[in-house]
């Protein structure tokens, strides 16, 4: 069958996704539930390849997409690692949102309907990786929400540029610039789903339209609730089979032409956004948002709004690069420092009081 033939799922030795193949189907699972399926760069790779397989593989006629566990689908990139390694070298992060955005094409391109099996919370990238499949089932606990302009970061990698297609300009802005949750019947409400199914039980009966409230007992695994993903797994494999006994070529590219308009957007946008992205991480805003995000603290919005107000530098936590020692002569040390960071000297000459 040459170099397009099949490939067991198993011989890829995946480390943060599980892959499995058969029955026509599949399935592609972020396996990540201690960050909450969030993907590190590593996962990223790993994502891409997996798409590109099942898009060359013949005995697949369907792809499934969730993440491990039942508390989330995916949160998007990894925080910590975005704190860690990307305010610390911002060029790397050009590097990172070009795996981004080929495992987001894989998804777009890969020339079979994708399924997101919405199992938990599905945030920031997750939901941006959610609305590049073409159908979603969600769970009745779960959630979509958006998280940019809280972290110090856009949602650029697909938010910003589907969610007025899927829901229309002001519930995409008031998603994107209010980072508000989207309960599952809203988001069915809102087309950003196709079906929600009851995931809650108590005593062995599914609750239909649990509260908030019963939704956190079931999290926690208390007063006997509990998370049931069957249904999920019912709605799917049926919406799997429904797929199966379509005509292949037909489905490829009658997903290629619903395409256009996200592909009109992504296309537009993603190559200076991955741009702006990069540079905004040598700024405060990524600095404090992700730090915030780690330590588990609120981020300081109105302290960095006030220092523009008040003439001070937002963008420099140290301020600008604007002073010259006058005992070594070392340039461009930050407007804030009192004593030069490279000979120890007092910066105006004369040691304060």
């Amino acid at each position: 069958m040459g170099i397009f033939g099949p490939r067991p799922a198993e011989s890829h030795n995946f480390k943060d996704i599980l892959y499995h193949k058969g029955d026509w189907v599949a399935r592609i699972t972020i396996n990540r539930p201690h960050a909450y399926n969030a993907y590190a760069t590593p996962t990223l790779v790993e994502l891409a390849t997996a798409f590109q397989d099942a898009a060359f593989d013949d005995s697949v006629a369907v792809v499934v997409f969730t993440g491990a566990g039942d508390r989330a689908f995916c949160t998007g990139g990894d925080v910590k690692e975005y704190a860690a390694e990307y305010t610390t070298a911002p060029r790397h992060y050009w590097k990172y949102m070009g795996l981004f955005k080929a495992y987001i094409e894989s998804i777009l391109n890969c020339g079979k309907p994708v399924i997101a099996r919405l199992n938990g919370m599905a945030v920031g990238g997750g939901n941006e990786s959610h609305l590049a499949c073409d159908l979603s089932i969600m769970a009745e606990h779960a959630y979509i929400g958006q998280v940019g302009t809280g972290v110090g970061s856009v949602a650029c990698g697909g938010a910003t540029q589907w969610l007025p297609i899927f829901v229309g300009d002001r519930r995409a802005r008031q998603m994107l610039l209010l980072n508000e949750r989207i309960s599952a019947y809203q988001a069915l409400d809102w087309g950003l789903v196709n079906q929600v199914v009851p995931s809650v039980v108590r005593e062995g009966s599914f609750i239909e339209r649990a509260t908030p409230e019963q939704i956190a007992w079931a999290q926690k695994g208390e007063n006997g609730y509990r998370i049931d993903l069957s249904r999920l797994d019912q709605a799917v494999d049926a919406m799997c089979e429904r797929l199966v006994n379509k005509f292949a070529e037909c489905s490829r590219y009658t997903k290629q032409h619903a395409n256009f308009w996200k592909d009109l957007a992504w296309h537009q946008t993603i190559g200076h956004a991955r741009d702006w992205l990069a540079v905004h991480y040598t700024s405060w805003e990524p600095l404090e948002g992700m730090r915030a995000f780690v330590q588990k603290r609120p981020a300081d919005y109105v302290g960095l709004r006030r220092r523009a107000a008040e003439g001070d530098s937002s963008e420099f936590v140290w301020g600008p690069y604007t002073q010259t020692c006058p005992a070594c002569g070392a340039e461009a040390l930050p407007a804030g420092f009192v004593y030069c960071g490279v000979c120890g000297k007092p910066l105006n000459g004369t040691e304060p009081a």
